[in-house]
Formats: C-alpha cells, sequence, structure tokens
C-alpha cells in the first residue's frame, strides 16, 4: 500500500502544482496560497469530524515542537512550487522537486534527523541520484 500512496502522492503534487501557477494568473500567489491551505484545512476538519477525533491538545506532546511548523513549510512548499512551474514548466520543474526530495531525504537517513532511523551511507545510492540528473540533462537536451 505504501507504494500506491507515494503513486498517488507525486501525481496529486504535480496536479496541484499546475492548478495553483494557474490560479495565481488570475490573483498572486499569496492568494492563491491561502486559499489552497484554507480549502485543505475546511478537508482536514471535515475529515477528523468522520474520523478518530483525537483531542488537539495531543500536539502539546509531539517531542520536538519544531515538528509543528508543517504548515509553515507548505506555504513555502506552494510557494516555491508555483514559482518554480512558472518558470520552468511542469516536467522541469517536478524532476528537479524530485531530485531535491530525494537527496535532502537520504541525507536525513543518512544522519538520522528528526528522529528517524539512521540508514548507512551506500554508494549506489549516491550513482543513483548522479544518474538521475543526467536523465534530467538528457531530457532537457536539445
Amino acid at each position: 500500500m505504501g507504494v500506491i500512496f507515494a503513486i498517488i502522492a507525486g501525481a496529486l503534487m504535480s496536479v496541484q502544482g499546475v492548478f495553483n501557477t494557474r490560479v495565481t494568473e488570475s490573483s498572486s500567489i499569496w492568494v492563491t496560497n491561502s486559499f489552497v491551505q484554507i480549502t485543505g484545512f475546511l478537508i482536514c476538519i471535515g475529515a477528523w469530524l468522520f474520523t478518530g477525533r483525537d483531542n488537539f491538545a495531543n500536539l502539546l506532546k509531539v517531542d520536538s515542537k519544531w515538528y509543528l511548523t508543517g504548515g509553515i513549510l507548505g506555504a513555502f512548499i506552494i510557494f516555491t512550487v508555483v514559482k518554480g512551474m512558472s518558470a520552468l514548466g511542469p516536467a522541469y520543474a517536478v524532476m528537479l522537486i524530485l531530485i531535491a526530495q530525494l537527496i535532502i531525504a537520504y541525507l536525513i537517513e543518512v544522519f538520522g534527523l528528526f528522529g528517524t532511523e539512521q540508514a548507512p551511507f551506500v554508494w549506489k545510492k549516491v550513482i543513483a541520484v548522479v544518474i538521475m540528473i543526467g536523465g534530467i540533462i538528457l531530457f532537457k537536451w536539445d
């Protein structure tokens, strides 16, 4: 199921990036970002009402309060995705986003950051990223 969810997430992120970029053409980046965050909040509240309904006070039990900044990061993610897609186009922007995500995620694993279980450094994975970067270069080559 994890693979299916990851594929769906990637597809939804690509579509959302294009949608947000189109909406920004009619308004502004921060109006679009606000609308996206507000509608997402409303969906989350609706889902919360129909599911387990954990107590919001449980958020205070989070080990590091820095982990609660995900919404702030989300606002900047939307901003940077829209700016990247409007400047580079969806395909090229998503390729660079994916490479950046992969590199940062691997560094988080290798160094065991943010409470993640530490994984060993493997050269094969670095070579795989280099091959992906080569694929991006080939993709953009005229």
